[in-house]
């Protein structure tokens, strides 16, 4: 009819319900997998890796305080990223600083061992006897006999008078490292004629055991030494002829603390 108003419309804003109970759902799972493929990745980047930079990752989980934060050296040698904290390119780490100094001070020891034979006159006396190296095992002190010249009494442990100072200066220069030590015994195939009472592997063994109480009585701490190894005549020095004074030997060796 005229005059009268229209009829007003209402609108209905209906909210929605999706969220709810389960709105949040969807981020926890998607935050889940994010996760799950961050770590897939990383296991897959260490696989990938040389072994130092395995051993690196592996130490720093054992001891995650080990690596400080800010430090100048990075975990893995030339990384960047996750594990380092340093910038791309630039290199050095903690594992390569550590295997520095200690071959820098396993150095300094064989070198403070020549100095001393030399300054006892025992250079000439043993010459071309004594035999010291860096090797991946730790310095290696090789006391090898030459006909005429030996450091045991033939066929027994005994230790004849002019290799006594040697075992007891290298036991002096020693002392103030921290190693682990090895000695290891060799003899040639000369047999016993009771070989059953008494062989070269018994002669090998007995002759680590005469030095080490020589090196012990010199003033190095009991326990540094923590191996005996006789290797009989199975590590000919000079294989083509087993009877060879040389194959008869006493190696010293001053082991890496991480190969301890």
């Amino acid at each position: 009819m005229k005059g009268e108003q229209p009829p007003k419309l209402r609108i209905i804003v209906k909210k929605g319900h999706g969220g709810g109970h389960h709105g949040g759902a969807w981020k926890v799972a998607y935050s889940d997998f994010v996760t799950t493929m961050m770590a897939l990745f990383i296991v897959l980047w260490i696989v990938g890796q040389n072994e130092t930079t395995r051993e690196a990752v592996a130490q720093y989980f054992k001891d995650p305080g080990a690596f400080r934060q800010g430090s100048a050296a990075a975990l893995v040698h030339g990384g960047s990223g996750v594990l380092t904290g340093q910038p791309p390119g630039q290199a050095g780490t903690s594992g390569d600083s550590t295997r520095a100094q200690e071959d820098n001070a396993l150095r300094a020891v064989g070198e403070g061992f020549k100095e001393r034979m030399e300054k006892l006159g025992l250079t000439d006396t043993v010459k071309n006897q004594i035999k010291v190296e860096l090797t991946p095992e730790g310095l290696r002190v090789e006391l090898t006999e030459r006909d005429g010249s030996p450091f045991f009494q033939i066929g027994s442990a005994t230790v004849i008078p002019q290799m006594r100072p040697v075992l007891e200066n290298l036991a002096q220069v020693l002392e103030p490292i921290p190693n682990r030590i090895t000695i290891e015994g060799h003899t040639d195939s000369r047999q016993y004629q009771n070989g059953h009472a008494y062989s070269n592997w018994e002669l090998s063994a007995d002759r680590t055991n005469s030095a080490r109480k020589i090196m012990e009585e010199a003033g190095l701490a009991a326990g540094r030494i923590d191996r005996l190894v006789g290797h009989a005549d199975r590590r000919l020095l000079v294989p083509e002829d087993p009877l060879d004074a040389r194959n008869r030997r006493i190696a010293i060796i001053i082991r890496r603390r991480s190969s301890s």
